[in-house]
């Protein structure tokens, strides 16, 4: 056979877990005690590859920049400023790409930040790895690492490739990346069962698991794309980027604003010709529309309104990635989520002890054990603790019992131990105390159980706690004769059982508070889990969760059920258990065709492909670097609290964006009506020029709808129940209230641009200074109508949130600047106004404030009535 052939059949053959140590050297044609050749390792890695994924593109900080001007109210900026330039107008055009370049900085700026707050949490991994070729052990690159290969695995490592386990001396491996699990999994050599699940295959190593204790030699059976950690970031790789309900919302808002806006433009100037205006006045009337009709300040403020958002949650400790999932956190309704390090600390702690004897089963657990304090001449506290979770646990129970190993082995001297081992799961020590011998054994209690002497009615203690999803360890001892030197396999035998002791991962605090949170926000919690369906409902249970059997479905089920029964069954599931990444994936994809919005929270690299999937993928601090880099939002303290808090500001954000964009777009209304009906029915002069709506725009649209950020939740916000995805941006009543506040702020100031200058025939560029004045008073006061939209201004806090009041004074300052001030006076062809002048638009703002209030007393009256 060829090598073209030789290696193909390499990448052929599957489930190594089910084949002998023999068959899996045999079928990749390694030397068990050699390895490869370097001739044969260079053949099959210019075959295979190098061991590593497929690099991702390096982040674009031009792009970054481009994208901020990707909006089509944007892109009718830019024309606009196109054509003041074409005709002449230069200070129009300034002020335009001003306003825009404001912008795109501003959003370029807080979407760098988040990046390189992000970047300071990165690791660097170990790079290479031990191999043994020809006979003789070196350290290699781990790119260098290829299909056959033995690798050398001691604890602190990280696995480089997925391998069969050919030798293994009390072998511990972490594969929490792949299973989401903290148990480590003990490794052995035997083989395992064809249809067994992935995190029981305890004969394999897994790319990118973590060597927690012990020793073991592997064989490479897959290395880079094709290990199981590749082939999740193939899966990744297949889940399209897509947009936030929000960026839809607002997509669509902008084109129909980009729609009407050009209808009107193209209206004036066809009417501007066909009457025989000047090409420039009809030129500067078309952008005097444009500009007024769209609301520059928009993009911004909705920039500005997510980053307080952000920094919010930051001083929480969550940090926001992606600005736009701050207002997606607000519609969301189902969060999916492992049960280890969200519900639980993911670490194990003392449950209960039962023994005649408590301390000597703590002392026992504490000799026959191999987890070690690493930083023992520190304060207690502060002790750092080695080794293999249980035997951890164990050690750190006897401490807390005032009992501690290194006092112990004072007078406790081991002369022979057998190391923990999977296949007979126990672990032994011969120890000589005061001239006598004796035999300290721990591990599984039923295994203890059948070579212990006296047994009656310790099963039924371990049935008991075994159904509590606890981790249980028996504890036994036996005297020897005191010429014993080493263990025999006939010494297994005749053991004084001494107790059990149960360990759990204890809950998060505050877990329990934070669901039922949850519950009355209409938030739906799915747990998505590898471990057993007894242990997710147990630890579910104490949660405060109310979970029946007929609730909980297990991984190998949603194998054989296709997609469309899936998304049928969905609603009815609350558990997930023994979970695979593909079944991950599958279950946020029901519920998205469900039209939901959902969460995924997750820490391993299995949990990345659901966590892009998702509409707002959450990763835990701790977590891994893929999963991270995938996630919109990272927890930093691995709080579940702060998903809560999270979605609670989005709820507000949402909110707020409601408030800012009906009061921008109210405003906008008022520009394109009063321009319109001028303009185009009348064949009237400008009553605003364009360099003054873009003033207002900046200054009135942009100081208060920064304001509305921050505003303060409102007391029912998470009482209300998520936001459906397809409800629009604005409803029906925000359309109204939008319309009328327009029709009647548009109403207001023609009748005083018809009184004043067609009726008084005062100076066009004095009534363009009153016009102006209007519509910056009447918006200083109308936004305080919109700080509430289900309340009236009698009904609420007007001094809840200072920078509103402040930003109407800064409007007042602006406009008086702007008059009052020479340069102003020139770039924005205004002349000052007096005490008259004032007193007229303080009544124009009374009065559209008083008829606004009117409108939303109807609205809210009605939805009482409808109530």
């Amino acid at each position: 056979m060829n090598s073209t052939n030789k290696f193909k059949k390499f990448q052929l053959t599957k489930n190594w877990y089910n084949k002998t140590t023999e068959e899996t050297t045999d079928l990749l044609e390694t030397n068990i005690d050699n390895g490869l050749s370097e001739q044969e390792a260079q053949a099959r890695r210019k075959f295979f590859g190098l061991n590593k994924l497929p690099k991702k593109k390096n982040f674009s900080v031009f792009w970054l920049f481009i994208n901020q001007f990707k909006s089509p109210l944007v892109y009718i900026l830019i024309i606009a400023g196109v054509v003041m330039f074409f005709v002449g107008n230069w200070t129009d055009t300034i002020v335009i790409f001003f306003a825009v370049f404001i912008n795109a900085i501003f959003g370029f700026w807080e979407e760098r930040k988040t990046l390189n707050i992000l970047d300071k949490l990165k690791k660097v991994l170990k790079t290479t790895a031990k191999v043994i070729r020809e006979g003789k052990k070196s350290e290699i690159p781990r790119e260098k690492i290829t299909l056959g290969d033995l690798v050398f695995l001691n604890a602190g490592d990280r696995v480089p490739a997925d391998g069969r386990i050919i030798r293994a001396n009390n072998l511990s491996i972490s594969e929490a990346i792949l299973t989401g699990e903290w148990i480590s999994s003990q490794k052995t050599r035997e083989v395992m069962p064809e249809t067994i699940h992935l995190a029981e295959r305890n004969n394999m190593a897994y790319a990118g698991s973590l060597v927690e204790s012990g020793l073991g030699t592997i064989i490479v059976t897959a290395i880079g794309r094709h290990t199981e950690t590749g082939k999740i970031a193939t899966m990744l790789k297949e889940v399209k980027e897509k947009k936030s309900p929000l960026q839809k919302k607002i997509a669509k808002l902008g084109k129909t604003i980009t729609i009407i806006i050009s209808v009107i433009a193209i209206i004036i100037f066809i009417g501007g010709v066909l009457r025989g205006d000047d090409m420039v006045e009809i030129f500067e009337a078309s952008v005097a529309m444009a500009v007024g009709g769209v609301p520059e300040a928009l993009p911004i403020v909705m920039t500005i309104i997510l980053v307080i958002g952000m920094e919010r949650l930051l001083r929480k400790k969550g940090l926001i990635r992606k600005l736009s999932s701050v207002e997606t956190l607000g519609s969301t309704s189902i969060i999916c989520f492992d049960k280890t390090k969200t519900l639980t600390k993911g670490e194990m702690k003392l449950a209960k002890i039962i023994s005649p004897d408590k301390k000597f089963c703590f002392k026992i657990g504490a000799l026959c054990n191999e987890a070690f304090i690493e930083n023992i001449d520190k304060t207690v506290d502060k002790w750092k603790i080695k080794g293999a979770p249980t035997d951890k646990a164990l050690l750190v129970a006897g401490i807390q019992q005032g009992i501690l190993k290194f006092e112990l082995e004072k007078e406790s001297i081991e002369i022979d131990k057998i190391p923990f081992d999977s296949e007979y799961k126990y672990q032994v020590s011969l120890r000589e105390e005061k001239k006598q011998k004796y035999l300290y054994i721990t591990g599984a209690p039923e295994k203890l159980l059948k070579i212990s002497v006296k047994k009656q009615g310790w099963k039924k203690q371990i049935d008991k706690l075994a159904k509590q999803g606890l981790r249980i360890v028996g504890v036994a001892y036996k005297k020897v004769n005191v010429n014993k030197k080493k263990i025999l396999k006939e010494d297994i035998d005749k053991f004084n059982f001494v107790g059990i002791m149960s360990f759990e991962d204890p809950l998060r605090d505050g877990i329990k508070q934070a669901l039922q949170t949850a519950k009355e926000a209409g938030l739906k919690p799915i747990i998505i889990t590898g471990d057993f369906s007894q242990t997710a409902k147990s630890i579910a249970l104490k949660a405060g969760m109310k979970i029946k059997n007929s609730e909980i479905i297990e991984g190998i089920a949603l194998d054989k059920m296709t997609d469309d029964k899936l998304k049928r069954i969905c609603q009815k599931i609350k558990i997930y258990c023994r979970a695979e990444p593909k079944h991950k994936i599958r279950i946020v994809k029901a519920w998205q065709t469900k039209g939901k919005v959902v969460a995924m929270v997750g820490d391993g690299v299995n949990d990345s492909p659901a966590i892009k999937q998702a509409d707002v993928g959450i990763a835990l601090g701790s977590g891994t670097e893929v999963a991270k880099e995938t996630a919109d939002i990272v927890l930093l303290n691995d709080s579940f609290e702060i998903i809560i808090k999270a979605i609670e500001q989005g709820r507000i954000v949402l909110d707020n964006l409601k408030k800012s964009i009906s009061y921008v777009l109210a405003d906008s209304f008022t520009s394109v009506i009063l321009i319109g009906m001028t303009n185009i029915i009348f064949g009237w002069p400008l009553p605003i020029l364009p360099v003054q709506i873009l003033w207002n725009n900046i200054t009135e649209d942009t100081l208060p709808n920064i304001a509305y950020a921050f505003e303060p939740g409102e007391k029912n916000v998470m009482q209300r129940g998520p936001s459906p995805v397809k409800t629009p941006l604005l409803n029906k009543e925000m359309k109204m209230l939008i319309f009328g506040t327009g029709l009647i702020d548009e109403f207001l100031t023609f009748l005083l641009f018809w009184y004043l200058w067609k009726k008084l025939g005062l100076n066009l560029d004095y009534v363009r200074t009153l016009i102006f004045g209007a519509i910056s008073l009447d918006t200083a006061m109308v936004v305080y109508s919109y700080k509430n939209l289900r309340k009236n201004l009698w009904h609420i806090n007007l001094f809840s949130n200072k920078w509103l009041i402040l930003s109407s004074l800064l409007v007042l300052i602006s406009y008086s600047l702007a008059i009052y001030a020479p340069p102003l006076q020139k770039i924005l062809y205004t002349v000052p106004i007096g005490i008259e002048g004032w007193i007229l638009l303080f009544i124009v703002g009374i009065v559209s404030v008083i008829i606004i209030e009117l409108t939303k007393l109807y609205f809210i009256s009605k939805h009482k009535t409808e109530a």
